[in-house]
């Protein structure tokens, strides 16, 4: 570009007063050269020093939640690892989107994280409008685990098996209740794949949270509920609850002796629920590679290990490349789902 201005004006000036055109052309690349090449050393220096500055991690929920508290376990381990201190910040909002924007739009200098989830693929679909881009403008680094999501029944139900509460479901229609949190959530969705997978006709009744399914489904209010199984783990262990069934691919580690839908005829049943970890889109790759080797490393110890175990999640790593394969799956299958529900685009 510089050569084409440069070489522009000379086209307007006297050739006499330039006996040595050649001369000043290699000047200009010269310098030119010479800038570029002192951009890529000032980057270098930059990406050599990462982290040099505190790192934050902004979470889409609130505090005391299962992606907080994966957050807060994951990041004090990186800090370790990283030498740096790594910061929670949430940011709750519908779908993630104050989350989102925050991060889309931050210095791309590898400081500042989005805990992504399968709610962050929801969002795609269920939105008219993004501020950004879902795949566009963030660069991924990694998984950070995966977590289950159970069909539960009250302790005296009659339905002991997911067998059970299908024939019944067929038998009659339109006469099973099943809750769930809010429209759009990934357990409301869970239970839209699992109503048109099974092919039976059920109605979901939506609460505003977790407390509020479980006590309309221990008072009778809804035959089942769909539910992320961490936050009602300990009401399963206490028998309060009865788990039928596990919605992933394989068993719940923490639940062994309780099916998966699959296990139980639903042969193309598959929900589960996930956290990661993306960055800015325009943030150097070696930085990626730095962040992402940094959870790696923070998985794999035992402590983390352990800590995410207990409330329910397995700790899984990834490369960037496969959680970017993962976001655009989980995109175009819950787009699907939304679509079949003939949910409105919010």
């Amino acid at each position: 570009m510089v050569n084409a201005v440069f070489c522009t004006k000379i086209s307007v000036m006297h050739t006499s007063k330039l006996p040595n055109l050649t001369f000043f052309k290699s000047l200009v690349c010269a310098s030119v050269l010479t800038l570029s090449c002192a951009a890529n050393l000032a980057q270098a220096q930059t990406t050599a020093s990462f982290p040099n500055k505190t790192i934050k991690i902004i979470v889409p929920f609130g505090a005391g939640g299962i992606a907080d508290l994966t957050a807060r376990t994951v990041g004090a381990k990186m800090a370790d690892i990283l030498g740096q201190a790594v910061v929670i910040d949430n940011k709750p909002g519908a779908g993630g989107i104050a989350a989102g924007d925050l991060v889309a739009k931050s210095e791309p200098d590898g400081s500042t994280l989005l805990l992504m989830s399968n709610g962050t693929a929801v969002s795609a679909s269920l939105f008219k409008t993004l501020p950004f881009d879902t795949v566009k403008d963030f660069a991924p680094v990694s998984t950070l685990g995966f977590f289950d999501i159970a069909l539960v029944t009250k302790a005296d139900s009659p339905f002991k098996t997911l067998a059970d509460l299908l024939v019944f479901a067929k038998a009659n229609p339109g006469k099973l209740n099943i809750g769930t949190i809010n429209i759009g959530s990934t357990q409301n969705l869970a239970a839209e794949l699992f109503k048109s997978t099974a092919g039976i006709n059920l109605q979901i009744v939506p609460f505003n949270g977790t407390p509020a399914v479980i006590t309309a489904l221990r008072g009778g209010q809804i035959d089942v509920a769909v539910e992320i199984l961490g936050p009602v783990k300990t009401q399963i262990d206490a028998k309060a609850i009865h788990a039928l069934a596990v919605m992933g691919l394989k068993r719940a580690a923490s639940l062994p002796n309780v099916p998966t839908a699959k296990e139980s005829g639903l042969a193309n049943m598959n929900a589960a629920s996930w956290n990661a970890l993306a960055v800015s889109a325009k943030t150097p790759k070696d930085m990626v590679v730095k962040l992402n080797a940094a959870v790696t490393a923070a998985l794999a110890s035992a402590d983390v290990k352990k800590k995410l175990a207990d409330l329910g999640v397995e700790a899984n790593a990834s490369s960037p490349e496969l959680l970017g394969e993962l976001l655009n799956a989980e995109i175009k299958r819950w787009g699907e789902v939304i679509a079949r529900a003939n949910i409105p685009k919010q």
